[in-house]
C-alpha cells in the first residue's frame, strides 16, 4: 500500500509546530493514511464529517486532515460509546481540523455549523450500526439514522453545499446466498433488521433530496470494515480483545455465517476518490474478495495467537444460541468503483489482521477510557447478548 512519509507530510505545512506533530505519527498510522489522489477537486474548501470521532469517520478525518492542508475539516459527534476523542488526538492541534460535540438530529446545531465553517461539502457517517442492539432498542436507531439524516439534509438543501455522500452499508441489499449473483448498485434493497431498515430509509431520504431538491449527493454502501481504532463489539475486535485478556471467541449458531472484510485504509481510500472523483447521483459499492465464516474467522485468530492445538483451540471457543435473522451472507459487486475511478484494495487479509492485532496488543485495554465526557462501557462486553 501506498503511503506518505513523515517528511513528505511536512513539507505540506509551513508552521514548525505541526511538523513536530507529523513527525510523531507512526509508521503504521501514515500507511492507513495513505496518497493524495492525482486530481484534487477544485470546488472543495470545508468540509464536514459527521460520526468523525468513531472507528470510519477518524480514520477518513485523519487521512483529510493530513494529506490536504487546504481543506478545512469539522468533526460532529454526540460521542456515544463507540466514538473517542482519542481517535483524533493525532490531529487535535492541526489547523485545518475543528471538532463540534453535538446531535445531528438537532437541525439548529447543523445549520449554525454549516453557516459557521461555511461547510461546502458533507461527509455522512454518524449513526448507529450495531445490528445486535437494533434488536433491543430500534426506536434509537431510527432516531439517529433516519432522524439524524433528514434534518442533516433539510440544513444542506439551506446552503450551497456541492457534494453530500452518504456512507451506507452492504446489508441494505439484505441476505446474498452464494447461489445468486453479488448486489449490483442496482439491485433491490432488502433488509432484514431493524440497523439495516434504518440505513434503507436513510438513503431513500438521500436520493429523494437529490431528486426533489437537487441536493447533489452520492452513496456508498461497504462490505465488513476492519483494523484499528474499532470499538470492540464487532467480531474482528471483539474476538482480538477476548484473546488478548485469554478469553474465549463466542460463536453464534454453527459459525457458518460469512462476511467479506475490507481493511479500514482501503476504504478510506474509496472515499477520497469518490469525494474528489466520484459522479454526483451515484452510488458506489466498495467491497472485497476476502470473504470467511464466523467460525474460520475465529480459528486463523486463534492461530494469530499461537493457539495451534486442536484442545487448545476448543478452550478457547463457545457456541452460542445464534441470534434471530442472522443473515447467512453479504456480498456487493464493486466493479463499477473499479472500473470508473480506478479503485483497487492494497492490503491483503493476513497483513491487516496483523497489523489490527498489534494495535489492540498496545491499546484495547484503555483505548476507550473516558477522557472526553463520552459514555464508555467499561470493562468491554466480551459476550454476546443471547
Amino acid at each position: 500500500m501506498g503511503c506518505t512519509n513523515s517528511m513528505e507530510l511536512s513539507s505540506r505545512f509551513t508552521d514548525p509546530d505541526v511538523c513536530k506533530i507529523i513527525n510523531k505519527i507512526s509508521e503504521s498510522d501514515l500507511e492507513d493514511i495513505g496518497v493524495r489522489v492525482d486530481r484534487v477537486n477544485p470546488t472543495i474548501k470545508n468540509i464536514l464529517v459527521t460520526g468523525g470521532a468513531g472507528f470510519i469517520g477518524s480514520s477518513l478525518v485523519r487521512k483529510l486532515v493530513l494529506l490536504y492542508p487546504e481543506f478545512n475539516v469539522t468533526v460532529v459527534d454526540k460521542l456515544e460509546y463507540c466514538a473517542s476523542l482519542n481517535n483524533l488526538l493525532m490531529i487535535k492541534n492541526m489547523p485545518n481540523y475543528s471538532f463540534k460535540e453535538g446531535d445531528i438530529a438537532s437541525l439548529d446545531l447543523i445549520t449554525s455549523i454549516l453557516k459557521e465553517k461555511r461547510i461546502d461539502t458533507i461527509y455522512h457517517l454518524a449513526a448507529q450500526t450495531h445490528v445486535d442492539n437494533s434488536f433491543g432498542n430500534p426506536f434509537e436507531f431510527t432516531q439517529n439514522n433516519v432522524v439524524g439524516t433528514h434534518a442533516l439534509l433539510e440544513a444542506a438543501k439551506m446552503h450551497n453545499i456541492k457534494r453530500f455522500i452518504h456512507v451506507s452499508t452492504d446489508e441494505v441489499y439484505g441476505e446474498v446466498p452464494k447461489t445468486v449473483p453479488d448486489c449490483r448498485e442496482e439491485s433491490t434493497l432488502a433488509p432484514t433488521n431493524p440497523y439495516s431498515a434504518t440505513k434503507a430509509a436513510a438513503e431513500h431520504l438521500v436520493q429523494a433530496y437529490h431528486k426533489s431538491f437537487g441536493l447533489p449527493i452520492i452513496i456508498t454502501r461497504s462490505c465488513n470494515i476492519y483494523g484499528p481504532y474499532q470499538y470492540p463489539e464487532k467480531i474482528c475486535p471483539k474476538f482480538i480483545c477476548s484473546l488478548i485478556n485469554d478469553g474465549k471467541c463466542f460463536i453464534h449458531g454453527d459459525g457458518s455465517n460469512s462476511r467479506k472484510y475490507l481493511y479500514i485504509g482501503d476504504l478510506v481510500d474509496a472515499l477520497d476518490l469518490i469525494l474528489n472523483l466520484g459522479k454526483i447521483g451515484e452510488i458506489y459499492n466498495i467491497g472485497s474478495d476476502f470473504e470467511i465464516s464466523n467460525l474460520d474467522l475465529a480459528k486463523t485468530l486463534l492461530k494469530q495467537f499461537n493457539f495451534i492445538d486442536e484442545k487448545e483451540q476448543e478452550s478457547h471457543l463457545e457456541f452460542v444460541k445464534d441470534r434471530l435473522f442472522n443473515d447467512c451472507r453479504y456480498a456487493v459487486d464493486d466493479s463499477k468503483l473499479k472500473k470508473e475511478l480506478g479503485w483497487k484494495p492494497k492490503i491483503s487479509w493476513d497483513y491487516g489482521i496483523k497489523k489490527t492485532i498489534a494495535w489492540y496488543k498496545e491499546n484495547c485495554d484503555k483505548w476507550w477510557d473516558d477522557i472526553s465526557g463520552a459514555l464508555v462501557p467499561h470493562p468491554l462486553p466480551l459476550r454476546p447478548r443471547l
